[in-house]
């Protein structure tokens, strides 16, 4: 990890060891006696948690080769973008709208020293800047939850998506994918006290999870008997397992390590419960931004940008070889 990595997730581990104990320290304040002898301590959970979650189709019954995408053409030059195309709206606009988040630790969010978006989606999504305008700081992120990510591309208040979207037939429906710029594993995340040691331990145990995620629909499949409570952003889940309001997490291995980094109190357990192959969402109607962002990640896989981002945000997962390939349907 790197010198900068470690300051950060010092930083971000501190802050909340800080604000746990100040918290603990107002819990216990008051006398022994001030509570009838039946009441207990608790935290508030987190505004807008639901435990009443409908069951969700299962990634796993997929229709169609969901990770196939269509072929790139030549990349342009920077600032000649084709005549009439998405890309030349883009540049005469003059920034890239990106929907993403800011809570998920490595992936994208909130520096707590410098306040800049950062992580390795916010680097993919930089990429994208760079080739249309040849600077890669023309984006301008509007906040997401992952509810919220499909009709943000169809209302056409972003240009993309690049937040952990899992390439699903489903949503193929209703918007386009690039090609996969990330193969993620879900896996899931306790405290190191826990006995929970793989899937088969999440029978009867709550789990947290982010609506509108697949994550969801994998934990229904698996342990029917696990309760999901859902909340708007993995910084929640993370907040409720802390506070003993949930026994676990589940979702993508990189989200988990992003965790991890923050809490040295929890740690991911078990083997993948399944694959999540991330892609960049974007409007169903704009198959040359389509083109022209599998031109880009293709760029990035021969020239080693994307081993670049991947070093610098996702060592802790362990070494990559080589990025997704891309497959094409045309």
């Amino acid at each position: 990890m790197s010198i900068r990595m470690r300051a950060r997730t010092t930083a971000l581990a501190g802050a909340l060891l800080i604000t746990a104990t100040s918290l603990a320290g107002c819990v216990h304040a008051a006398a022994p006696d001030s509570l009838p002898p039946s009441a207990t301590a608790s935290w508030p959970a987190p505004a807008g948690v639901s435990s009443d979650v409908p069951v969700e189709p299962t990634p796993a019954t997929e229709e169609c080769d969901a990770t196939e995408s269509l072929t790139p053409g030549p990349l342009p030059p920077v600032g000649q973008m084709p005549p009439g195309s998405t890309m030349e709206t883009i540049a005469q606009r003059g920034w890239v709208k990106v929907g993403l988040d800011i809570g998920s630790n490595l992936l994208s969010f909130r520096d707590p020293i410098s306040g800049t978006i950062e992580g390795f989606d916010v680097d993919i999504a930089k990429e994208l800047a760079r080739a249309i305008f040849g600077d890669p700081e023309r984006v301008e992120f509007k906040i997401l939850n992952s509810g919220d990510r499909i009709e943000a591309l169809k209302d056409e208040s972003v240009d993309v998506v690049v937040k952990t979207m899992s390439i699903t037939c489903e949503r193929l429906k209703e918007i386009a994918f690039s090609t996969v710029y990330y193969e993620a594993s879900q896996r899931i995340l306790t405290m190191r006290s826990s006995n929970i040691n793989g899937v088969a331990d999440l029978a009867g145990k709550r789990v947290c999870a982010a609506r509108g995620t697949t994550s969801i629909s994998r934990i229904q499949q698996r342990v029917p008997d696990a309760i999901v409570d859902t909340v708007s952003s993995w910084a929640d889940c993370l907040v409720m397992l802390q506070q003993g309001q949930v026994d676990a997490v589940s979702t993508d291995d990189a989200i988990l390590a992003g965790m991890a980094a923050q809490d040295p109190y929890v740690h991911v357990v078990g083997q993948s419960i399944g694959e999540e192959p991330y892609g960049i969402g974007i409007h169903k109607d704009n198959e040359d931004l389509v083109r022209f962002t599998n031109g880009v990640l293709q760029k990035m896989r021969q020239d080693g940008t994307w081993f670049d981002i991947y070093d610098r945000w996702l060592s802790i997962l362990g070494p990559k070889y080589y990025p997704p390939q891309p497959k094409y349907r045309d």
